[in-house]
């Protein structure tokens, strides 16, 4: 699953994967794999949702079968002099 993840963050961020952040800084890999591995009988885990934030994006896991990215809104960017571009509202 954390492979996944990475994989999944960078196509949506069009990126490498080896450029990102590694996923181990946000939260457990080993972890989050065992959360959606088989049971140790070989039955499938069923239920469970778990969200994070990693690179910008909202990553939600749903039943350890559907991956959702979505990316967050970047702040506006500020310029040198000093005012900010973006969406904001002017004084």
């Amino acid at each position: 699953m954390s492979t996944a993840v990475v994989r999944a963050v960078s196509a949506v961020e069009g990126r490498e994967p080896c450029s990102l952040r590694p996923l181990a800084y946000v939260l457990d890999t080993d972890a989050l794999d065992t959360l959606f591995e088989s049971r140790s009988n070989g039955q499938p885990r069923t239920g469970g949702c778990l969200s994070f934030i990693y690179c910008g994006c909202r990553v939600s896991i749903d039943n350890g079968e559907y991956l959702t990215i979505e990316p967050l809104e970047k702040p506006p960017r500020a310029s040198t002099d000093g005012q900010s571009h973006g969406s904001g509202v002017a004084d």
